[in-house]
């Protein structure tokens, strides 16, 4: 996956010289025919888009994803207020720009040639390739020759489409595909997993999020090159809302909003461990539940489960985990750290991960104010891993490199430099383990991104069951003792009891399943 930095130059080109031809046409307020003048008239800038974690969700009643930053913070360039609508697939966000329901659709789409043709295109942000999954432990195709009728199943809408008509054409003339109207994308990987179907083809960044939730899901093979992500609009003789967004992501670009919201959403995509992942979650099942309530008491400046994700990292949940170095349980404390703390026994659960929370509390609070807030946490951990003054040096250094030591994004890949005696000469503190400090904040992201969303999925599925439980309401037991019909109960072969019997038994096809091993 490219990411924005390989956008940088071309974004900030193609931004100066649209921006010149266009805005002198731009009447931004004198009149109501264009497009930017009718939702500054308005007031509110109507955004389609479809729920996934890249894109637009709730977590813990907070709205987040890449798309729906952009689109906030585009709303807010326009002084207007945001509404975002969204939809179960792909083609009914273009019906909302052919139905003028929208204004904009920011949905992670990629760019193709027949889009372009009806659809104005923003400017490109990343870039994704179409992959097709299947459920490890399942027969895996080497190349599409191998799909069978009624393997491959896909979302309506979807860039894949396209390739896959050429691909028939040209070189795999019995490939067939059916399209599933009622799924998403993600809804058809979950199918995936379930075993309810072979294939299907998302994109790359989108398979790589839901594998942190799913292991079993694995790429079969790439279907597509690398294509560009972008924002879709009216296609028309009205270019006011292309000359906006043209300006408003030079801003962002020049600001360094895109290399952070780049690094909080897609910083940690890449470098999938099925193995790790799978031992994790069922640690997540075994271990978790009696260690929660002490990371959701001790969490008092970070989400417990980010602080449960560092512990995982320190110790795999092992308390009574001890290192070579001699740092031991939970939170992996050394003897001169917990004393300072008032630790008496690191081996303790309680005072390991108390201590280990009032210790990062500590070195957040001494990270310099101009880092932005909500990444203070990462340069915390890094000084947590390999010691305060490290820290700093990566900072001087990324300073000296003509970066900026106040973004993560920017500092983390300086961390292996420390190791090198052609840099670490040049520091204040000299040598440090860096590469092992990057590595350590990025598999506590990833650990946390699995956390967060195994552990709200298992939400939803509760919900769904309990929903289904309204539906069909159990019966008591003492009426299942004495039913009304007597104190006898049917025998084997009355087709009533047949009947009562799958009356009070719901299909398992109905609730969502629970994550499992292959």
């Amino acid at each position: 996956m490219k990411r924005f930095k390989i956008n940088y130059l071309l974004i900030g080109a193609v931004t100066v010289l649209l921006a010149v031809a266009l805005w002198p046409s731009i009447p931004w307020f004198g009149q109501t025919e264009n497009r930017i003048a009718a939702i500054q008239s308005r007031g509110v800038l109507r955004v389609s888009t479809i729920e996934s974690p890249l894109t637009y969700t709730l977590y813990q009643g907070k709205k987040i994803g890449l798309d729906y930053e952009l689109a906030q913070q585009f709303a807010d360039y326009l002084g207007v207020k945001l509404e975002v609508t969204v939809r179960p697939n792909i083609q009914e966000l273009f019906d909302d720009i052919d139905n003028n329901d929208a204004d904009v659709i920011a949905a992670g789409l990629v760019y193709n040639a027949q889009r372009g043709q009806r659809y104005q295109a923003g400017p490109a942000y990343y870039s994704v390739s179409q992959q097709m999954v299947y459920r490890i432990g399942s027969p895996r195709p080497k190349t599409l020759a191998g799909v069978k009728d009624n393997q491959l199943v896909l979302s309506p809408g979807v860039t894949s489409l396209n390739a896959l008509n050429k691909l028939k054409a040209e070189k795999f003339p019995d490939l067939s595909w059916r399209v599933d109207d009622q799924h998403s994308s993600t809804e058809l990987m979950q199918k995936v997993v379930d075993g309810e179907i072979a294939f299907t083809i998302a994109d790359s960044v989108a398979i790589s999020t839901f594998q942190r939730v799913h292991p079993q899901l694995a790429v079969a093979l790439d279907v597509t090159d690398e294509q560009p992500v972008t924002w879709f609009s009216t296609l028309d003789n009205d270019d006011s809302l292309s000359a906006a967004l043209l300006d408003f992501y030079n801003r962002l670009n020049s600001d360094g909003t895109f290399a952070r919201l780049e690094e909080k959403y897609l910083g940690h995509v890449g470098d999938f461990d099925y193995v790790d992942t799978r031992t994790f979650l069922k640690a997540v099942d075994t271990v978790l539940p009696t260690l929660q309530p002490l990371f959701e008491k001790y969490a008092t400046e970070i989400d417990w489960r980010l602080l449960a994700a560092i512990s995982y990292q320190e110790s795999h949940w092992d308390d009574q985990a001890t290192s070579p170095t001699g740092v031991r349980g939970l939170m992996m404390l050394t003897k001169n750290t917990a004393q300072s703390l008032g630790v008496t026994d690191r081996l303790d659960p309680e005072q390991s991960i108390e201590g280990g929370s009032r210790y990062l509390k500590d070195m957040m609070s001494k990270v310099p104010v101009s880092v932005p807030e909500e990444e203070r946490i990462w340069f915390a951990l890094t000084a947590y891993n390999m010691g305060y003054a490290h820290m700093l040096d990566a900072r001087q250094l990324t300073a000296k490199q003509k970066g900026n030591p106040d973004s993560w994004a920017d500092v983390k890949t300086r961390l292996p430099l420390l190791s090198q005696k052609q840099y670490y000469s040049k520091t204040t503190y000299g040598y440090a383990r860096g590469h092992e400090a990057y590595a350590y904040v990025e598999n506590i992201r990833k650990y946390h991104i699995s956390l967060a969303g195994y552990l709200l999925e298992k939400e939803k599925q509760v919900a769904q069951e309990e929903k289904y439980a309204e539906a069909y309401p159990a019966v008591a037991p003492v009426e299942l003792a004495t039913p009304s019909y007597g104190p006898f109960p049917l025998g084997p072969f009355s087709p009533d009891g047949g009947l009562e019997k799958k009356h009070l038994t719901l299909p398992s096809t109905l609730l969502p399943v629970r994550p499992q091993s292959p």
